[in-house]
């Protein structure tokens, strides 16, 4: 079963410096009808102005994965870590038994990113923060984990959660395939292009709740991404 959430049914808010739309409906915010899936407590969609962020606040117990689209995100916390992760990059924060972080765009154009939150396999873990390239060049042809709770997945940065994200690049046209393992769930994301689902047709922003569904084909209609998160 595939449920779609289009982009204009989520919801959101807006500040001066922020422009963000829920996925997933968080702290009496977004839409009511779109709860969490298993694991995935949050994917918020935030656009962030030039010379603006989030100040130095703290989290406990969650594992958050940021997915940079366009701009770059400056991250500093608690433990002495700085640093500044690009688009197409990942950063991932273990926030365990407590951290405080601060994220910034420090970039002169508006960074574009997913903040996705999973609840922790083990709780009360020593906090952590990292980063690692992507290049968009080298994820044509099939999905390749980002990050993952799941040690087979070589190369991709390592989080504390029964879950797997991974991205593929595609240009318009292309097709790509994807199974899920039985009794595992997805949750993905589509932008900025246009793509065909199982026959379902997405349009960039919009997300898709993926439940008992074995086998997803994926059709480009235009040059595009698609992030996915497996829920094991």
């Amino acid at each position: 079963m595939i449920t779609h959430r289009p982009f204009g049914a989520l919801g959101g808010g807006e500040r001066d410096w922020l422009k963000t739309r829920l996925h997933i409906a968080i702290g009496g915010m977004g839409n009511p009808g779109h709860s969490p899936l298993g694991a995935l407590r949050a994917w918020n969609d935030d656009e962030i102005a030039s010379a603006s962020g989030f100040p130095l606040h703290q989290h406990r117990d969650l594992e958050i994965i940021t997915y940079v689209r366009d701009g770059a995100i400056t991250h500093e916390d608690s433990l002495g870590n700085k640093g500044r992760t690009e688009a197409g990059d990942v950063q991932v924060m273990s926030a365990g038994r407590g951290i405080r972080h601060a994220e910034y765009n420090a970039e002169n154009v508006p960074t574009r990113l997913f903040q996705i939150w999973l609840t922790p396999r083990t709780t009360g873990t020593e906090p952590r923060w990292s980063a690692r390239r992507f290049p968009r060049g080298e994820r044509g042809g099939g999905f390749v984990p980002l990050a993952s709770g799941d040690s087979a997945d070589v190369g991709a940065l390592p989080i504390n959660a029964d879950a797997r994200l991974l991205g593929v690049s595609l240009r318009a046209g292309e097709t790509v395939a994807h199974a899920l393992v039985e009794g595992r769930s997805a949750y993905l994301v589509t932008t900025p292009g246009r793509i065909v689902l199982n026959g379902l047709r997405m349009g960039p922003g919009d997300g898709a709740v993926v439940a008992n569904e074995p086998h997803l084909a994926f059709e480009a209609l235009d040059d595009t991404e698609i992030v996915l998160v497996e829920l094991t």
